[in-house]
């Protein structure tokens, strides 16, 4: 399993998941492992042959041996929380709405 020490001396384990034919999902795994919300991600994109075939799927484990610990700060500076606050706090929801009811 990888591993990566963000600037702050916090160390996340890295997994790929989700593989397509160009792409796949780097989740950047806190610690703490109670609370997704501090964990990150960012897309990892290929430029190798299978990119061009949309049958095929990037195998994760060659994506993880590819990330070196350069590749890995240059996702985690890019990468995005997994969790996002309310963008409108104390926003009016319908009734209808499954979140949110009363």
């Amino acid at each position: 399993m990888l591993t990566y020490r963000s600037p702050d001396g916090i160390g996340y384990s890295v997994q790929v998941t989700n593989p397509a034919s160009s792409n796949a999902v780097v989740l950047f795994r806190h610690p703490d492992g109670q609370h997704s919300r501090l964990d990150r991600y960012n897309w990892y994109i290929s430029h190798g042959p299978e990119a061009r075939s949309v049958t095929s799927r990037l195998d994760p484990h060659l994506v993880e041996q590819s990330l070196d610990q350069e590749s890995l700060a240059r996702l985690f500076r890019r990468s995005m929380p997994v969790w996002r606050p309310d963008p409108v706090p104390n926003a009016w929801r319908s009734n209808s709405s499954h979140t949110g009811r009363d």
